[in-house]
């Protein structure tokens, strides 16, 4: 049944193409049958039907003009042995590489030729030739038209074609199944053989007496380069129509996908044989190929029978086809231009991206005024173009410190954006010190990496204090971190995770802090008592505010901080589990820094200035791996600090008196604002 549907919708099709291309109307049922027995048995797409195709009637229209149909034949079978080679060499995906802009615009490049050539198929009259003469003949068209009553019939036809054609669809179940084109050329058929309607109809003539086949004198004409430069435009053409027909049947069923590379070798095969018999060039036509799909088609059977019965009819019934007006072929072509042409898909293109609603509308102009090859080549062009000017975006962020300027790029640096990359390496010339950091670009082309490299050779050899320029490379991102340090640029971060073992920036722990870095006492934590409980710190728990003079980073690895044991513990008592050892409040003193050692207890009984009350315990931070170093601290970095009097402690100063200490009130340790904290460590030691 799907077969037959799709038999319906081609039979009106291939006649109007021929008609629509100079052709006899026979030479479009032999390249259907074609398309039906032999492009259908073969691998490459299962469902979708090959035929002539209203996209190359315009072409094969000026073709046959000027060079004749008897070369029509030969640059058909050229055109479909180069299809084959290119199948074999596997050129399906450059065809699915082409931009959708460029495709849409040579659909609306063959459609509205298209139009303008049927307008004068429509009023039984002949057209000019080129878009351009077509459309300055109108006028002369609508005079020729209101004086001569079979025009006007024949426009009656044509219109009611139009209207059913757009219209149909709408119809109730189950009469929009039946295929539109069929039921206007079935109704021009009844309404053209009324009186008053004497109108051009269809000469079918012999399919036999229509096959040609290529003489010596026609392949001699092959490579004069107007004949060269046509079939490169057929094997094109053809066979972008036909991979983007299969692209579009796939999105229309859930079986088999299509094999480009395949499917290109079989449309080739089928060129070559309809260029035998001297037919017409063929393609995969979605009209067709949609009719096979929507009317339940499973396999490739239902393409292969379609030309059985075109073989049939045209052999058995060829005196039905000379019933066919020629003005209502017209209007079922004229629509087909339309769907083409697509005037919507303008403005949704232009909405969607301008950019490529450009590259559209000049695909399109340029094959109306010129040809389809150059309008597609133009597009490609233009595509290009607009492809490289986004893949060329580039970012510059400038920062100017003092006298340092700095520029970082990112993005892809290409010779499109080398005026914009030389003005910003002009805006900080002048400065003494300069750095570009390029080592963030996707891509950096010749062009801009000589620009930058002979823009350093030069603020050098000007007298620049000191020239630092990056470049994607290994050497560039292993130094970027040191360079933007030293430079004052420097952002630290902090990631990573425990399996990664990826250190992370931290802050110095300030002296005296009690229960790890956090203010105030921590929780189960008091004189004597040393909890084995706490979980290990996290990077947020490194990060105090220094004093000015204090402020240092020190990197930590977090697998570093393992289990303290009692090693060197006065009590036996354990650390904190955490593994980051942390002195307990109130045995904490002002002017305490602690030098750490791997595996050391802190000496605290030999600094000077340093508590030695009874039971006092020092607690440090245990590094269990080798590799794990402490940061290497200047003792002189924290100067003793002179206590306060008071009663409680009696630690030895640096002349040897014990002077008295007063305990600091109960919270002063955890109160930014405590009247005992600020004044030893300064504003702002506590977080």
């Amino acid at each position: 049944m799907a077969s037959i549907v799709v038999f319906l919708v081609a039979l009106p099709l291939c006649i109007g193409v021929a008609a629509a291309s100079g052709v006899a109307p026979a030479l479009g049922i032999i390249t259907g049958i074609i398309g039906g027995l032999i492009v259908g048995f073969l691998p490459g797409s299962s469902l979708q039907v090959s035929g002539p195709a209203a996209g190359l009637a315009v072409l094969v229209l000026e073709f046959t003009t000027e060079h004749g149909v008897e070369l029509l034949g030969p640059v058909v079978l050229m055109s479909g042995l180069i299809q084959m080679a290119l199948g074999v060499l596997k050129a399906g995906g450059l065809f699915q590489s082409i931009s959708l802009s460029v495709v849409q615009g040579m659909l609306a490049g063959i459609g509205l030729p298209l139009i303008l050539s049927q307008i004068y198929a429509l009023v039984d009259s002949k057209q000019l030739g080129t878009p351009m003469k077509n459309v300055g003949g109108l006028g002369d068209l609508a005079t020729a038209v209101a004086g001569n009553p079979q025009k006007v019939a024949a426009l009656v036809l044509g219109l009611m074609a139009i209207v059913l054609c757009f219209v149909w669809y709408k119809m109730p179940a189950p009469l929009n199944k039946v295929p539109a084109p069929l039921i206007a050329v079935v109704l021009g058929c009844v309404v053209g053989v009324m009186p008053g309607f004497d109108v051009k109809k269809v000469e079918f003539g012999n399919m036999i007496e229509a096959i040609s086949f290529p003489t010596p004198d026609a392949l001699g004409h092959l490579f004069a380069p107007d004949v060269l430069i046509m079939i490169i435009t057929f094997t094109v053409i053809a066979s972008a129509e036909s991979l983007f027909s299969a692209a579009a049947v796939d999105r229309m069923h859930t079986g088999p996908r299509t094999k480009y590379n395949q499917e290109l070798f079989a449309q080739g095969v089928g060129n070559a044989a309809s260029g035998l018999v001297g037919a017409m060039p063929l393609t995969a036509v979605i009209v067709r190929s949609a009719a096979n799909v929507n009317a339940g088609a499973k396999t490739k059977l239902s393409r292969i029978l379609h030309g059985v019965w075109l073989l049939g009819f045209g052999l058995l019934l060829p005196g039905l086809l000379g019933l066919i007006p020629i003005a209502v072929l017209a209007g079922v072509l004229l629509h087909a231009g339309w769907k083409l042409f697509n005037p919507p898909a303008f403005v949704k293109m232009w909405k969607t991206d301008r950019g490529e609603g450009i590259v559209m509308i000049i695909t399109t102009a340029a094959i109306f005024f010129a040809n389809l090859l150059e309008g597609v080549l133009a597009g490609l062009a233009v595509a290009v173009v607009l492809v490289a000017l986004r893949m060329s975006h580039m970012s510059i962020k400038e920062t100017i410190k003092g006298d340092t300027g700095r520029l970082e790029l990112r993005g892809n640096a290409t010779f499109l954006r080398l005026p914009r990359l030389i003005e910003a390496l002009e805006a900080i010339s002048h400065l003494p010190r300069v750095h570009v950091d390029a080592t963030k670009l996707s891509h950096l082309d010749l062009a801009c990496r000589s620009q930058i490299e002979e823009w350093g050779e030069q603020r050098k050899k000007a007298g620049a204090l000191h020239v630092d320029v990056r470049l994607p490379d290994a050497k560039g991102a292993k130094d970027a971190e040191d360079v933007d340090a030293a430079a004052g640029f420097d952002e630290p971060e902090m990631s990573g995770t425990l399996d990664q073992q990826t250190p992370v920036e931290v802050t110095a722990e300030l002296p005296g802090t009690g229960n790890g870095v956090g203010a105030g006492v921590g929780e189960n934590v008091g004189p004597g008592a040393h909890p084995g409980t706490h979980p290990a710190p996290s990077a947020s728990d490194f990060t105090d505010t220094l004093p000015p003079t204090h402020e240092r980073s020190r990197p930590y690895q977090e697998a570093a901080y393992q289990h303290s044991t009692t090693q060197g513990h006065p009590h036996g008592q354990s650390t904190h589990a955490g593994g980051y050892a942390r002195p307990h409040p109130q045995h904490t003193h002002p002017g305490h820094h602690p030098q750490y050692h791997p595996g050391q207890v802190h000496p605290a009984q030999t600094q000077p200035g340093y508590a030695t009350h009874p039971g006092q315990v020092h607690h440090h931070l245990h590094y269990p791996h080798p590799h794990y170093q402490p940061y290497p601290y200047p003792q002189q970095a924290y100067p003793p600090q002179p206590y306060p009097a008071g009663p409680q402690y009696q630690p030895h100063d640096a002349t040897g008196q014990q002077p008295v200490y007063p305990e600091p009130a109960p919270g002063a340790y955890g109160d930014p604002n405590g009247e005992w904290v600020a004044p030893t460590h300064g504003e702002g030691s506590r977080r």
